[in-house]
């Protein structure tokens, strides 16, 4: 099933026209990857998904119903975490339920009821200050999917974690993804982290950025920390290379 999809999206500001013919699609309980150097219009990409900005032409659609330029439809996690400094790691992710009318007791109920599944129980009360990059980053995951577990998009959230941590939580990202069933579409430009988590991949290339490949990750999951040594690995790797240098 379908859960979101772009159609012949093209974005230009001023005179430097920036996507052109977008067309890509997410469905349920997927992870989509849109793979790309910086500069190629990924994050504009989102901007539209996102309802944040219009696009010249195209439209955006979740479950076939159009939400061209309508803001709050899906969740948007950025590359920072952005959790408040001055709340609780609960009253953080508390927040898109507040947002919504829930009243605070019931939200931290809520939220609360997800912390062990999302590696975080015993940080309840602890600031930001107080946890690592990579439980930031699970606190952060946590408070996206409250606003929407239908939809969410990724901009790069690991990128700013140094290579072990990552490697740690994407194994964690795989387990949880799999028992909630949130579909996700997410930005990186790391291409082992692209491989390692999606199902599929868009290659985003060029200016104007437009898909140049959509490459389809066959590997079972859960995939285990020798997937990144696999032959299987190592065969996606090379052709993803091969079709970056053209």
């Amino acid at each position: 099933m379908e859960k979101l999809a772009t159609r012949n999206i093209c974005m230009s500001f001023g005179k430097k026209e920036v996507l052109r013919d977008i067309s890509v699609t997410l469905g349920a309980g997927e992870i989509v990857c849109l793979l790309g150097v910086s500069g190629v219009g990924k994050t504009t990409l989102f901007n539209i998904v996102s309802g944040i900005a219009r696009p010249d032409s195209g439209s955006v659609f979740l479950n076939g119903r159009e939400i061209t330029g309508q803001a709050g439809k899906v969740s948007y996690m950025q590359q920072k975490d952005l959790l408040l400094p001055f709340r609780t790691i609960l009253d953080n992710v508390c927040l898109p339920l507040l947002i919504r009318g829930m009243r605070k007791t019931q939200a931290r109920e809520k939220a609360a009821g997800y912390f062990e599944e999302f590696g975080l129980s015993g940080t309840e009360r602890l600031y930001p200050h107080e946890l690592s990059g990579g439980m930031r980053q699970r606190a952060a995951l946590l408070r996206t999917y409250l606003f929407s577990d239908e939809v969410a998009l990724l901009d790069e959230p690991f990128s700013a974690l140094d290579a072990i941590t990552k490697a740690s939580i994407h194994q964690w990202y795989l387990g949880v993804m799999q028992d909630i069933g949130l579909s996700t579409l997410f930005i990186t430009h790391d291409i082992d982290e692209a491989i390692t988590l999606s199902d599929r991949i868009y290659l985003l290339a060029g200016s104007p950025g437009r898909i140049t490949a959509e490459i389809p990750i066959k590997a079972q999951k859960p995939r285990g920390p020798d997937f990144s040594v696999s032959d299987a690995f190592i065969a996606c790797k090379r052709k993803i290379l091969g079709l970056m240098e053209r």
